[in-house]
């Protein structure tokens, strides 16, 4: 058995009350192979980023669970079976917190990258402005000598 996190967008003509009933519905192919539903978190209605079917908002849930391969193979077959479903996406919780840990990862050396940046351009204009502020120095010494 393995940790698995499912996310859910739902089509939003679909009245919020009957969420929870119709996800329970899919989820009892989880508990009728033995596995278990350890949360389910319905966030409600959002705006989705691109258009899906010519809708802009979709009802988003999260459910995570307990349970075999077999059993999500089902599972996410019978979610894309349901037209009140728009988009499902199934993760092993392992992969999930190494995709987190991979982002903050290529975050983190992005932000590095660019501080590097910004530090050599920050010497480069640096150089000049030492350079031009050495030369009237230079300049007065040459006179005195």
């Amino acid at each position: 058995m393995h940790q698995y996190e499912l996310m859910v967008i739902l089509d939003p003509e679909i009245d919020e009350r009957t969420v929870a009933p119709s996800l329970d519905k899919f989820l009892n192919v989880i508990r009728n192979d033995g596995g278990t539903v350890d949360k389910v978190d319905i966030w409600g209605r959002r705006r989705l980023a691109y258009e899906i079917n010519k809708k802009s908002e979709g009802i988003y849930a999260v459910v995570d669970f307990t349970a075999e391969s077999k059993t999500t193979d089902e599972l996410d077959r019978q979610l894309n079976l349901s037209e009140a479903v728009m988009r499902t996406k199934v993760l092993r919780a392992e992969e999930a917190i190494a995709q987190v840990a991979a982002h903050a990862k290529a975050q983190e050396a992005k932000a590095a990258k660019k501080a590097a940046a910004q530090a050599k351009a920050g010497a480069k204009a640096a150089a000049p402005a030492a350079a031009v502020a050495a030369a009237p120095a230079a300049a007065s010494a040459k006179k005195d000598a």
